[in-house]
């Protein structure tokens, strides 16, 4: 196990303060008491080597102007989200492939992979100091953020030298409103999220800025996210501005739910792969006789509403879990999925998901880790 210390005196915010806070959290806002910082240096004594997992006071970062992330934008991030279960101890979702998919986005940016149970000691330490702030009211967890950056001051073009690891963690209700309403997606015609032998696959901080202008676009047309369109023909449906895309059809009188295969371009989200594996697995209990993943085009997508055999659409990820799509905003026409509400496909595959998540129901697959107290 890499090496955990505390570092500094924890200044706890007092309870009042902190219960106000979960009684009404608003995502991304406030923070918790203390965050775990990891360093790695190429030079030196310890020579592409990480130094200790440093639990400490939640505080701000002393950084220099030259720092090599700011400039050339060596940066990147995972999130997954703590549960208060039925039982009420606190457990994680599949951190495991959080933790691999982080080495995978490492690698693809020239960045020092994190060792061997790094990311999951780290975040299991932040999660258990700060248990006080799971929030316990349905709907509601605790959101945790990864982040390794370039921490080196120096401009030369080329991979930095030295790098911080960062975790910090904040109290979440529902992503979308205490109201699960379906939202209106606006097609994206001219800008690309990413490209063959991009950086689409990792989570990659450049990759969600570079959506800024198109979602200020779709919000002026009405939209709620941007549907974005495959680089090269321009046609393919790919995701979504932070969420995979999944599409239910009436299929020969069978119900298929397909969602775009991952290309290279695509994040291979960990909500996407969790509900693609229920579904095929329960899909029965569902109401779903195939699954597919299969490449969609924005003309079948038109088609399919048009005429009926798209009945539902749908988006995930860790933040929102599943949100349903009522509306297409697609340059100038506004068609309406389905009647335009949330469809029993959608939220009986929601359920199943947070049932798992928040302990309502048995774990077979072992998806959930539970938080044991380090002492």
């Amino acid at each position: 196990m890499h090496p955990l210390v505390r570092v500094g005196q924890s200044d706890p915010r007092p309870a009042a303060e902190r219960q106000a806070i979960l009684d009404a959290p608003v995502f991304g806002e406030a923070f918790t008491d203390h965050m775990v910082l990891m360093r790695w240096t190429a030079t030196g004594q310890a020579a592409g080597e990480w130094g200790p997992i440093e639990l400490r006071p939640f505080g701000p970062l002393s950084l220099s102007p030259a720092t090599l992330a700011l400039h050339y934008g060596q940066s990147i991030f995972e999130a997954f989200k703590a549960f208060t279960q039925a039982d009420g101890s606190v457990g994680v979702f599949r951190i495991e492939r959080n933790a691999a998919r982080m080495n995978q986005s490492a690698r693809r940016l020239a960045m020092p992979t994190l060792p061997d149970g790094a990311f999951e000691t780290s975040c299991e330490a932040l999660i258990d100091a700060d248990r006080a702030w799971v929030p316990t009211a349905d709907g509601s967890a605790l959101y945790v953020r990864p982040f390794l950056f370039a921490a080196e001051a120096h401009l030369s073009v080329r991979p930095a030298e030295e790098y911080l690891y960062a975790v910090i963690a904040s109290p979440v209700a529902s992503y979308f409103g205490p109201v699960l309403g379906a939202i209106s997606v606006a097609v994206e015609s001219s800008d690309v999220r990413a490209t063959p032998g991009g950086t689409g696959a990792v989570k990659f901080a450049g990759n969600y800025a570079a959506g800024f202008a198109a979602h200020g676009r779709a919000s002026a047309a009405g939209g709620d996210q941007v549907l974005w369109l495959d680089a090269v023909e321009h046609r393919w449906v790919e995701e979504l501005n932070a969420m995979n895309a999944m599409f239910v059809w009436r299929r020969n009188g069978a119900t298929v739910l397909s969602t775009p295969p991952l290309s290279g371009t695509i994040l291979e989200g960990v909500t996407r792969d969790s509900l693609l594996e229920l579904a095929r697995q329960q899909g029965g209990d569902i109401g779903i006789d195939e699954v597919l993943e299969e490449p969609t085009s924005i003309e079948a997508v038109r088609a399919g509403i048009e005429s009926g055999e798209l009945r539902e659409m749908f988006a995930c990820g860790t933040a929102a879990v599943i949100v349903p799509v009522g509306r297409l905003i697609d340059a100038d026409v506004t068609r309406t999925v389905g009647d335009g509400e949330p469809g029993s496909v959608t939220m009986a595959l929601r359920s199943a998901l947070l049932d798992i998540q928040y302990g309502r129901a048995v774990d077979t697959r072992g998806w959930m880790r539970t938080i044991e107290p380090v002492g």
